[in-house]
């Protein structure tokens, strides 16, 4: 599957017709000319033609695989011209074969045909180019085909490009898409219209290239690697409409597949129809049925999505009504229950309570002083009737002895002898006298002498 590719050696032995080195002499005529080439000895043209004949020519036979790109048989000629391509790079190859090899081929030849050639490779030095001249030529069937897609996807899937933890997300509305499509298709139409039709502002960045043939890969890479590298680009579609197993043989390509997975871009692949599976299906971040299916997964469509916009704010409407009845019944509730329906209440009730209270303390307060006041009247009656002031209201009076500064009360006659300066208190002041004598009232007590004592 890998085009162009040296699969086994046969002989030294070949055909050396069609101007191929076939004069001895002239080989002998290089092998006289001996010695590193220089300025001013040179090789001729001759020469270095001689040699790259000669290395060629030690290559012998080999197996070559490739598709065949031109096929030129003229009637009556010896030769058959044939172009032979690598399918995956922008590589061919000149071929030269009898013309009974393509007549008698099980399989008919045709320009896109995929063959396996062996021949031997000749430098022709009269133009100074290089022809391949096979003797057998074989059809690449569709059951090889399919075997060797088989091999390559078991492959790839071993590496893990299948994964899918491998596979990146489609962005919801990408700013651009890239698609890459065969130019004028139908796949082409058929993207573009369905994805502006579900969102007329979408935007395209169309790159349009072989989607079948031998020069489909080598295209397709260029155009994924100049998508993927576009700022805009937010999302990669490669489309192609049906067709039969060899048509779609570039989107089994490994080279190509490989590209899919190393792109940083998201990659759509919508090859074919519904049973069409090429291994880009497998390795691509989505896989389409077809490019319709492509352009509706790539683009929202702008009616549904104005359909779900009304449905969802219909609904948030709804639940924020449903909300604020909710809130405002709890709030009606709140409001009907009595600290709420009558806020004052309680402080009317405390209000009260504490007028009561104050009431009764000043009542309290009130009988506490009147009781106080009547015992402290009565305390102060009892001092007034027993105090010296009401002794000396009724006649009586205080006498005392005046020493100098001193005064001491007199309370017996022996306290005041003739002579003593008195001072006697009344109700309304005071009297000075002098102590004339003394009399006693009655008999007096015999004082206790220090004998007696003893």
């Amino acid at each position: 599957m890998r085009g162009v590719s040296w699969v086994g050696v046969g002989g030294v032995g070949g055909d050396r017709d069609n101007g191929a080195v076939t004069d001895t002499g002239a080989v002998n005529a290089a092998k006289s000319e001996r010695g590193a080439s220089s300025p001013e000895n040179p090789w001729p043209v001759r020469t270095i033609s001689i040699k790259v004949a000669q290395w060629i020519e030690r290559l012998g036979a080999v197996w070559v695989e490739g598709q065949i790109t031109q096929i030129n048989l003229r009637p009556g000629t010896r030769t058959a011209f044939l172009v032979l391509r690598d399918p995956a790079a922008d590589m061919s190859l000149s071929v030269t074969c009898d013309p009974e090899l393509l007549r008698n081929s099980p399989v008919p030849l045709q320009e896109g045909s995929r063959v396996v050639v062996y021949g031997k490779l000749s430098f022709f030095t009269g133009r100074g180019t290089i022809s391949l001249r096979v003797t057998e030529i074989r059809p690449v069937g569709i059951g090889e085909l399919l075997a060797r897609i088989e091999r390559l996807k078991g492959l790839l899937a071993a590496e893990g490009l299948f994964d899918e933890r491998l596979k990146r997300p489609i962005p919801f509305l990408p700013r651009r898409i890239g698609l890459i499509t065969g130019r004028a298709s139908a796949a082409e139409h058929d993207v573009v219209t369905v994805a502006t039709q579900r969102w007329p502002a979408a935007k395209f960045e169309i790159r349009n290239t072989a989607v079948q043939g031998p020069t489909a890969v080598p295209q397709i890479l260029e155009a994924i690697a100049a998508l993927d590298a576009h700022p805009e680009v937010d999302v990669i579609v490669l489309a192609r409409g049906g067709g039969s197993v060899e048509d779609l043989l570039p989107f089994s390509d490994e080279t190509l597949c490989r590209a899919i997975v190393s792109a940083k871009t998201p990659i759509v692949s919508a090859i074919g129809h519904e049973p069409d599976n090429p291994i880009s299906d497998y390795v691509a971040d989505l896989r389409a049925a077809t490019p319709t299916d492509a352009a509706k997964r790539v683009v929202p469509d702008a009616a549904a999505e104005m359909a779900l916009l009304r449905e969802l704010t219909e609904r948030a409407a709804a639940a924020l009504r449903g909300w604020v009845d909710r809130e405002s019944r709890a709030l009606a509730q709140l409001r009907s229950r009595p600290v709420l329906a009558e806020p004052l209440r309680l402080l009317d009730q405390r209000y009260d309570e504490a007028e009561r209270l104050r009431s009764a303390g000043r009542r309290a307060v009130e009988h506490l002083l009147t009781a106080e006041s009547t015992t402290t009247r009565h305390l102060r009656e009892k001092l007034t009737a027993v105090g010296p002031a009401a002794t000396l209201a009724r006649g009586y009076a205080v006498v005392q002895r005046v020493t100098g500064s001193e005064r001491h009360v007199v309370r017996s006659i022996d306290d005041s002898p003739a002579g003593s300066q008195l001072r006697i208190r009344v109700a309304d002041g005071a009297v000075t006298a002098a102590a004339l004598g003394s009399q006693p009232l009655g008999p007096r007590p015999r004082k206790e002498s220090t004998d007696d004592r003893e």
